[in-house]
């Protein structure tokens, strides 16, 4: 496996096909059926690239030369928490869930933010799989939510890290 920077079209085009196949196997159950089934890969490639144009900072992970896994991160995208950065996506295909995909992606985008105080990442309530992932590498939820549109509301929670 390997986990390098996102560096080109083809880059796009698999983080776009991770990103959308990785939805529907992550969040069926969790939020409205309706909404995920108007997703497409058209819309996941539009995503893509405009995270690039934000200027996100994208690692991929792929195997065999297929992205099979891909992080966004970046500085912190709200006021209340400073000198902080932001793990925005971190998905990875199922088939390759255990195998430490999501972890070398967050290990590297950690490294990349080593000059912070603190790491935020937002996840859907109830998502245990990533809840605990993240509990596993070190982040602890605090008291912020947020609530977001997804066909019907979701409610976020946000887990922190600090840095040593």
């Amino acid at each position: 496996m390997e986990i390098r920077r996102a560096r080109n079209k083809a880059d796009l085009e698999g983080k776009a096909y991770v990103h959308y196949h990785a939805w529907i196997e992550a969040y069926t159950g969790l939020i409205d059926q309706f909404f995920l089934d108007s997703r497409s890969y058209e819309r996941s490639l539009e995503s893509a690239n405009r995270a690039f144009e934000k200027g996100y900072t994208t690692y991929i992970a792929a195997e065999n030369g297929r992205v099979i896994g891909f992080a966004d991160f970046g500085a912190y995208r709200d006021s209340d928490l400073d000198d902080a950065g932001e793990i925005y996506a971190i998905y990875v295909l199922k088939e390759y869930y255990g195998q430490g995909v999501g972890y070398a992606l967050l290990t590297k985008a950690l490294s990349e933010m080593q000059d912070v105080k603190r790491c935020a990442v937002w996840v859907i309530a109830g998502n245990e799989r990533a809840i605990q992932f993240y509990e596993r590498c070190g982040f602890v939820r605090d008291a912020a939510e947020m609530k977001l549109m997804l066909g019907s509301e979701v409610t976020l929670i946000r887990m922190v890290k600090e840095n040593n």
